[in-house]
């Protein structure tokens, strides 16, 4: 598959195309700043450069599935946060609607679905990815929503909990990353959302459960 990856510049957006290439897809990775090709292309990605919170169908045209995985970072104001986690998602998921990409997959946050478990501005920023979340649901795309637990930098075991629902817990960005990319290839995580921790089920097996 030709994918696009919006954030690919971050620690989770550079596993997915890593993940992407080793599995012979057509890997894009979108960034803002040129500077930051070089370290995509030597993971063996194309590189293009866009902003979310502007117009982006050129990059859009012409793929075959979307991946969201970009994220206004935890230092940076409410603004921010609704430019990029809600809007720039929104965007890009109307985006690639007008451009007859049906294919999305949204890399999310654990509780996004509920926001009112937290207070101050990751309460915020929870709702403005639940705000996009529920857009893409009712996009008409064929959608899958990945909501991760809390992200850690421990090495990938390829075993994962994924259910609608599921406790508090942690999991590797790489193990986030290859749920992604196998969500691409399995029908069964089509229009659905679902938490995402580490757990007991390889990958493959845990999406087919869902």
């Amino acid at each position: 598959m030709k994918v696009l990856v919006a954030g690919a510049n971050g620690h989770t957006g550079r596993l997915i195309l890593q993940y992407l290439v080793e599995r012979d897809h057509e890997a894009y990775g979108m960034v803002r700043d040129e500077q930051q090709a070089p370290r995509l292309k030597n993971i063996g990605a194309h590189v293009v450069t866009g902003d979310l919170e502007k117009d982006v169908s050129d990059l859009v045209k012409g793929m075959d599935a979307v991946i969201f995985a970009a994220g206004s970072g935890s230092k940076t104001g409410p603004e921010k946060t609704k430019d990029v986690d809600r809007d720039g998602a929104i965007n890009l998921v109307d985006t690639a609607k007008k451009q007859g990409v049906d294919r999305f997959v949204m890399l999310s946050s654990i509780f996004a679905d509920q926001p009112d478990v937290a207070e101050g501005s990751f309460g915020y920023y929870l709702q403005m990815k639940g705000e996009a979340d529920e857009h893409l649901r009712n996009s008409g795309l064929t959608y899958t929503i990945v909501r991760p637990g809390g992200l850690t930098h421990e090495e990938p075991t390829g075993k994962v909990q994924a259910a609608e629902d599921v406790e508090r817990g942690s999991i590797s960005r790489g193990d986030v990353a290859n749920v992604i990319v196998t969500s691409l290839e399995e029908t069964n995580t089509h229009h659905k959302s679902f938490d995402l921790i580490e757990g007991e089920d390889e990958i493959p097996e845990a999406l087919k459960k869902l």
